[in-house]
């Protein structure tokens, strides 16, 4: 039997989808295989389709890589009985296990279908397919190959860069793993090779110039360039006609609403062809879903306490047994967005950017513009290590339900105080077995 390979898991990532992503097309439109020449204006928008598509996949943001970014964090228990899961919030996550195996081979499928459009896109002759709208398609691949390669970057370190498109399982055997260094480089890279081949538009489906500003203000952040952090940040920001904080906090998600000014980037799933896993995660049994996991006790008293989670609140409800459960996904079926960049995380991050830079006026400002959102006083944060504090006590009720948590504590190096983990070998996941098994020129991260 094949062995499943860490650049693709073929079996998934160059199959043919028999259904279209409409978060780009308001009409269905079926997806091409990864192998299929791309040949001419309606293949190449087909292929683009086929990379959102990957980006929306369950094991990627549809759930999988997202439950380790809230899992593995303080704020979420597990009701279930897979151990699998347990192991993100005991913090002793094994290379055996499925959650890891399933994100690892995701994101490699979404970077082959981005690489198949990068390469083969520009090389086009059709002549409806002009370089004004070439570029579109292959800035957009160039953002999605940046996200994917930052993801693995943040939750394995260094890993394979794949740059080529692949039709085979043993193309790239025997490629060592690069550092995080050089992963994050590529990551910039990639941002940078989209950024002038992208309008300076605004579209919450579509990766745009802004799209990539978001982006780079995050990848900033975590490589503690702050200045840059803020920079990128404010571009976004600047623009208050289309992106703004929505009040009350559940303004970007309640009601059924989707695309808000809220939302920077944002996945679309119309709950037919397209679901989104996660409601039936978080719903309870009386709304038709499993709550696997829920809020734990301690959030639930942190989000319920005026003082702190004001009108953030409505992140958790109780069902007819009096249990909490998280309520950011709620649709039936499974039609929730899932929310990859919103403007609350472009907020925080020049936040803390600018409190690093002993801008502490300007910090609070930033600072105060969630919490006023949120229905809270200002802070009363005033040195930089109490404003760095608070950014962190923001960042860990606004995105409690998003995968922010956990990459947020290994970053700031805040991790071992407020998770206890002892070995900061833990602090990245564990490359999973089965890759290490089909290619041997893969190592282990320490203390695996």
């Amino acid at each position: 039997m094949k062995r499943i390979n860490y650049f693709l898991a073929l079996s998934l990532g160059l199959s043919v989808l028999t259904s279209c992503d409409s978060f780009l097309d308001v009409e269905p439109k079926a997806s091409i295989s990864d192998e299929q020449t791309i040949f001419d204006k309606t293949s190449a928008e087909t292929a683009l389709r086929g990379v959102y598509n990957a980006v929306a996949n369950s094991s990627y943001y549809g759930i999988t890589f997202q439950s380790i970014g809230y899992l593995s964090g303080d704020n979420i228990q597990w009701t279930g009985s897979q151990s699998q899961i347990q192991e993100f919030i005991n913090h002793k996550v094994s290379a055996e296990n499925s959650t890891i195996s399933g994100a690892w081979i995701a994101i490699y499928a979404t970077i082959n279908r981005a690489n198949q459009v990068i390469a083969k896109v520009p090389a086009v002759t059709d002549a409806t397919l002009t370089e004004a709208l070439k570029n579109p398609i292959v800035g957009e691949a160039y953002f999605i190959r940046a996200l994917a390669y930052f993801d693995l970057a943040r939750t394995w370190g260094g890993v394979p860069l794949i740059t080529q498109p692949t039709s085979t399982p043993s193309e790239n055997s025997g490629i060592k793993r690069s550092t995080q260094a050089e992963t994050y480089a590529q990551v910039l890279k990639d941002l940078d090779a989209a950024e002038p081949l992208l309008a300076e538009t605004v579209n919450r489906y579509h990766a745009t110039r802004k799209t990539v500003w978001a982006l780079k203000s995050r990848y900033y952040l975590y490589q503690k360039d702050w200045a840059k952090a803020e920079e990128y940040a404010t571009k976004v920001i600047s623009d208050a006609t289309n992106y703004k904080l929505l009040t009350p906090y559940n303004a970007f998600f309640a009601n059924n609403v989707r695309g808000t000014q809220e939302s920077v980037f944002e996945i679309f799933y119309n709950g037919t062809s397209e679901i989104n896993d996660h409601r039936g995660q978080w719903q309870p049994q009386t709304n038709g879903g499993t709550r696997q996991w829920a809020p734990n006790d301690a959030f639930v008293a942190l989000v319920n306490d005026p003082l702190k989670g004001g009108n953030r609140s409505t992140l958790v409800a109780k069902d007819n047994q009096s249990r909490w459960y998280g309520n950011l996904y709620y649709r039936s079926p499974g039609s929730d967005p899932s929310y990859v960049i919103r403007i609350a995380e472009l907020y925080l991050i020049r936040a803390e950017a600018r409190a690093q830079q002993s801008k502490l006026t300007d910090a609070g400002a930033d600072v105060n513009a969630v919490r006023t959102r949120a229905g809270l006083a200002a802070t009363t944060a005033a040195s930089k290590d109490e404003l760095l504090l608070a950014v962190e006590n923001e960042r860990k009720i606004e995105f409690a339900l998003e995968p922010h948590r956990w990459f947020d504590l290994v970053r700031t190096g805040r991790a071992a105080i407020v998770l206890s983990i002892t070995d900061p070998n833990r602090y990245l996941m564990p490359i999973p077995s089965v890759q290490l098994q089909t290619d041997k020129a893969l190592e282990q991260n320490p203390g695996y």
